[in-house]
């Protein structure tokens, strides 16, 4: 009885034994579990607009530091930005710009044209080559109580009063539709867009501002054609600035590139009579009570250099 249980126990370890082995065997041969690749990184919507953005902008060459005057640019001063819009006349490519030499101080941030090397001050750069610059004299009454700006437009106009030369008092407009060039030492934009005075911070533009409503001097961009004529005016009686309306469109037609045409310069001009004559001329003799019933007796015309005069014998 024992030796049969014992067989029999024998028997079941040995199945067991046998069941082990092979499925040892089994678990051995299965493959080795094979590596996920890395799932590609998904772009972003941003980076696609970005991109797709960036292919729409223009390039820009701008300094990256301040450049003195009369020194010549290298690769290190430049640098090429991208801009939606790209200024008119700009170089695009640092090559443009590297060997060239600004005739005047250039700062960090400035975008580079032609104009850039152009010889000539912030003021000759701001008239073209018909106008000229003038400045006049004015205080809290001619300039507009103080709030002219860069960029307004002007009609001088010139009082003058009765004295032995002038028997009425008269007025009228010397010169038309001037442009303001500047107001003391505020200045608008050169013809290159670039502003004629340096950036300002916070505290120097207030400064700058308090300065500008209390300047004594403006300067107007006058056509050469009625320089003389703007001249006399500010020797012969007092000046008057009326600012025009911005409506006119003015200061966008000058930056259009629209200038003056000839027909009008030349009836500003047809205008230009002798101040002294043309307040004689406008003047109205009252009849003498004493000889209104007496016949007229008629006049000797005297003239002394460009003085007229009528005199009874």
């Amino acid at each position: 009885m024992n030796s049969r249980i014992t067989m029999g126990l024998a028997a079941l370890l040995l199945l067991g034994a046998v069941f082990l082995g092979y499925w040892g065997l089994v678990l051995s041969r299965q493959p080795a579990p094979v590596a996920e690749a890395p799932a590609a990184p998904a772009v972003s919507v941003e980076k696609t607009v970005a991109i797709a953005e960036d292919q729409t902008r223009q390039p820009v060459v701008v300094l990256v530091r301040d450049v003195p005057p009369f020194t010549a640019l290298t690769a290190a001063d430049v640098a090429v930005e991208k801009l939606r819009s790209a200024p008119a006349g700009s170089l695009s490519t640092v090559e443009q710009a590297v060997g060239r030499t600004p005739w005047r101080h250039l700062s960090a941030g400035t975008w580079l044209s032609d104009e850039s090397f152009q010889a000539g001050g912030a003021l000759a750069r701001m008239i073209r080559s018909d106008e000229r610059a003038l400045t006049v004299a004015v205080d809290e009454v001619i300039g507009a109580a103080g709030q002219l700006l860069p960029g307004d437009y002007v009609d001088v106009l010139i009082y003058l009063r009765e004295d032995a030369s002038n028997l009425q008092q008269s007025a009228q407009i010397a010169v038309p539709a001037l442009r303001v060039l500047g107001v003391g030492d505020q200045y608008g934009l050169t013809n290159d867009g670039q502003p004629a005075s340096p950036n300002l911070n916070a505290d120097e533009k207030l400064k700058q501002d308090q300065r500008r409503i209390a300047a004594r001097t403006v300067v107007l961009a006058v056509p050469e054609q009625l320089l003389s004529r703007l001249m006399l005016a500010t020797q012969v009686g007092t000046l008057r600035l009326a600012v025009r309306s911005s409506e006119e469109q003015r200061l966008a037609k000058y930056w259009a590139g629209e200038a003056q045409s000839p027909a009008h310069l030349d009836r500003a001009n047809s205008q230009l009579f002798q101040f002294t004559q043309l307040a004689m001329g406008s003047a109205q003799r009252a009849p003498s009570t004493a000889n209104a019933g007496a016949a007229p007796r008629p006049a000797v015309e005297i003239i002394r250099g460009n003085q007229i005069s009528q005199q009874t014998p």
